[in-house]
């Protein structure tokens, strides 16, 4: 088999890669983007569409600490484990019980805050560069608090993040009502982040990317790489029918990422999350903004003709089938607030890449900067894709810029 060259190889085309991909076209490299699945599918296509720069808080904090083990147990908790993946998780397990800690958390909220903090104005400028203005809706988002116990412990989770830059106002039930009147009465208001962005159709939103990068010189290549190693100054892919040498690998495989990082001589402490959604199909749904219901650990959100309730958090590894019962807790959950709806048109479950610090892994392999890595991303891959192709680019100019410090693989050392 004949090898193929190209500079720069980007493994993963979800919207981390393909993000990075165009980044990199446009400032005249040779880029190749390498995927056996249609680029933009994946959780890139089945989040819940949110520009979330509010998310500044790691998922590992005191107080999930005290309550993992009944949320662990607990299998409608929106926090759940397959018990029978709890023996390979048990190595991740304790790498998050460690950063839930009190010395660890804010730390990590932190560095959450440093890389989320221009991500609104990254996206709104490439969907500038993509033709994507039309996807996007700047009428914010709203966290709901159901209960008087769950407004309060929303009013000290807004504290923190204010704290972090985060630009949040509590309403109360009164101006809840008036901001969605289509919700039933919601005895502890919520919390409105007025700067949030959401993407009415994220699938589309990263079919655009995809073609943007196609147009300015991206090849894409339908394989599947399943080695790597370093050669003469460089990197030899290889796979099934494929065979490609590159000056520098980047590898954007999200939770397939751990194996390649491996071979590229980084241990990396990623596992699996996987992530749910449901669809109900309506020429116009219920809100005008994404809505999370705080306690039940999901979004509400209005697409194009349809609105789709899309979250929670299984660790279950990568082979495991979708479970019925969390997808069955989503209709559930929506139905509490909408019991009119139809019936769902359709589910999907997908696998987000999930570190024990909520921290992305961002920058050179330790070995060698021939090797980067950009995955890692938990809930917030979406919004911090254009971040991430920028820090890319910093990586391979050999700069490191001070946000990238904590997501560098080195951490793990």
């Amino acid at each position: 088999m004949a090898t193929a060259r190209t500079e720069i190889a980007v493994i993963g085309a979800g919207v981390i890669g393909l993000t990075i991909a165009l980044r990199l076209a446009r400032a005249g490299r040779e880029v190749v983007i390498l995927d056996p699945e249609t680029p933009g599918s994946g959780a890139s296509w089945g989040n819940a569409g949110t520009i979330a720069d509010y998310a500044v808080m790691p998922v590992g904090t005191p107080s999930v600490l005290r309550d993992l083990p009944s949320l662990l147990l607990d299998r409608n908790s929106p926090l759940a484990i397959r018990r029978a993946a709890l023996p390979a998780l048990a190595p991740w397990l304790l790498r998050f019980l460690r950063q839930s800690l009190p010395d660890a958390a804010p730390r990590n909220a932190q560095a959450l805050a440093a890389l989320n903090a221009d991500a609104a104005r990254l996206w709104l400028s490439l969907a500038a560069e993509i033709g994507g203005e039309d996807l996007l809706n700047r009428n914010g988002c709203l966290y709901l608090y159901e209960s008087p116990k769950d407004r309060a412990a929303g009013e000290a989770d807004m504290a923190g993040r204010r704290d972090l830059g985060v630009t949040v106002e509590l309403v109360d039930p009164d101006t809840l009502a008036g901001m969605e009147p289509a919700l039933p009465p919601i005895a502890g208001g919520g919390a409105f982040f007025p700067q949030a962005i959401f993407l009415s159709d994220p699938g589309e939103m990263v079919a655009r990317l995809a073609r943007a990068a196609q147009a300015a010189g991206v090849r894409h290549l339908s394989a599947r790489v399943t080695g790597l190693a370093r050669e003469g100054g460089g990197v030899r892919l290889s796979g099934p029918d494929l065979t490609l040498a590159a000056r520098h690998a980047v590898i954007a495989a999200g939770a397939h990422s751990r194996p390649l990082a491996r071979q590229a001589g980084d241990r990396i402490p990623l596992d699996t999350e996987r992530g749910y959604h449901v669809e109900y199909d309506m020429p116009a749904p219920r809100l005008s903004r994404p809505a999370s219901p705080s306690a039940r650990g999901f979004y509400m959100c209005p697409m194009t003709g349809r609105l789709r309730v899309a979250g929670t958090v299984e660790l279950g590894g990568l082979t495991a089938p979708p479970s019925v019962h969390r997808i069955a807790r989503l209709d559930q959950g929506a139905r509490a607030l909408f019991p009119d709806l139809p019936a769902p048109a359709r589910s999907w479950m997908g696998f987000r890449p999930s570190m024990p610090d909520s921290l992305p892994v961002i920058g050179p392999s330790r070995a060698g900067a021939e090797i980067l890595h950009a995955y890692g991303h938990g809930h917030i891959g979406l919004t911090l894709a254009p971040k991430t192709a920028r820090l890319i680019e910093a990586a391979l100019a050999g700069r490191s810029p001070d946000e990238m410090g904590p997501c560098l693989p080195s951490r793990f050392s």
